[in-house]
């Protein structure tokens, strides 16, 4: 944001430049008394005077600014209501908390749990896999304090939580026998973190670009990601976006967070150079709602948490497809093969004309992927 200028005057910065002499002075015929010579004590008075003076014209301008900028960003901006808020939405409770759920197929078939990315995001982009339905019981649910689902705090809102919540839903849908994971991005994290805690109750693994397994790795994520997220450019849509959230009236306390938040992410992962998406295109992956609180926290979390993700994968012996798309050389394939080495039996495929998202990018040639990984 640029920070308008104030001009002060040449009358204002002379205030209080006077000196004068007295008769016996002007008899001796004294020197005049010079700027040079006037007391360090009135200098500085009048140092802080100009001071004052440029300090209330930035302030005052500031001001200004944000008053239009509050005016000109009013208008409506609605943010969908949670299962909290909304009764009708399909909806399961896990720990105590009102999850956003569906489900599809017959109960009997073999049970696939479906992750979502983020952490903040919803299973809307991932909606594709419903296809998968005709042989399989697939479970789609929001988060804790993501999508469409209850908001918690942030000390709610960590590895062991989402895993603890993971577990919960298997416990509802497939308590007597082995689920297949497949997640997305954060959601891929989040499943290779629960192979290592609980190998037993997963038959398989599908995991759609995973971030990053180690510290390290969340390092060189968040030095990738600093041009997308710099800049005027990006600076002014996210001023634009606090503004316009300061305009959104509900349905509930973290309505506004949530709307700023997901405009935000909106900009970073449709920043031109951002192979999140393939060169020419947009970053189009639908979205019900944002979860501010859960996307910060993680931004937050320390290397050490981190390493909590991969440690006791390379011990789960069952099959892991890891699935990167063409146009995404960040966390690509190349990426990917780095995560291949955590498993003992993984295997790749890549997906043409996909970014990061590839379910929604690419489904015809995605799920085939996915299907013939299932029926080994």
């Amino acid at each position: 944001m640029t920070i308008p200028s104030s001009r002060h005057s040449r009358q204002a910065a002379l205030a209080g430049f006077t000196a004068s002499v007295t008769p016996t002075e002007l008899k001796e015929e004294s020197p005049m008394v010079t700027d040079n010579q006037t007391p360090t004590r009135k200098k500085i008075g009048r140092a802080f005077k100009i001071s004052l003076i440029i300090s209330g014209g930035i302030v005052g301008a500031l001001i200004m600014a944000a008053i239009g900028l509050y005016f000109a960003t009013s208008g409506q901006y609605p943010v969908a209501a949670t299962v909290v808020d909304d009764a009708s939405l399909p909806q399961i409770e896990i720990n105590g908390v009102r999850l956003h759920a569906e489900t599809y197929g017959d109960q009997s078939h073999p049970v696939i749990i479906v992750l979502h990315g983020g952490p903040g995001g919803d299973y809307r982009s991932q909606l594709g896999a419903r296809s998968l339905a005709d042989t399989n019981f697939v479970v789609f649910y929001d988060q804790r304090g993501a999508g469409l689902s209850e908001r918690v705090p942030a000390e709610d809102l960590n590895v062991p939580a989402y895993m603890a919540e993971l577990d919960g839903v298997i416990d509802r849908y497939s308590p007597d026998r082995p689920v297949t994971l497949l997640g997305h991005s954060w959601g891929a994290m989040l499943a290779t973190a629960y192979l290592g805690e609980a190998p037993e109750r997963v038959e398989r693994a599908i995991l759609l670009e995973p971030g990053f397994f180690t510290g390290e790795e969340m390092q060189d994520w968040m030095t990738q990601a600093q041009p997308y997220m710099s800049g005027l450019g990006f600076y002014w849509q996210a001023t634009i976006a606090a503004f316009q959230s300061l305009h959104v009236s509900g349905p509930d306390s973290s309505a506004g967070q949530d709307h700023m938040m997901s405009e935000i992410i909106h900009t970073f992962v449709n920043h031109p150079g951002n192979p999140y998406h393939c060169p020419g295109e947009n970053f189009d992956a639908p979205a019900w709602r944002f979860g501010a609180t859960a996307s910060q926290t993680a931004g937050r979390t320390g290397a050490a948490e981190i390493e909590l993700i991969a440690q006791g994968a390379e011990s789960y012996p069952g099959p892991v497809l890891l699935l990167a798309g063409a146009c995404n050389d960040w966390l690509g394939e190349d990426a990917q093969r780095v995560h291949l080495s955590f498993f003992q039996n993984g295997e790749l495929s890549i997906v043409p004309n996909s970014g990061h998202d590839l379910i929604w990018d690419n489904p015809d040639e995605t799920m085939p992927l996915i299907r013939a990984f299932l029926g080994k």
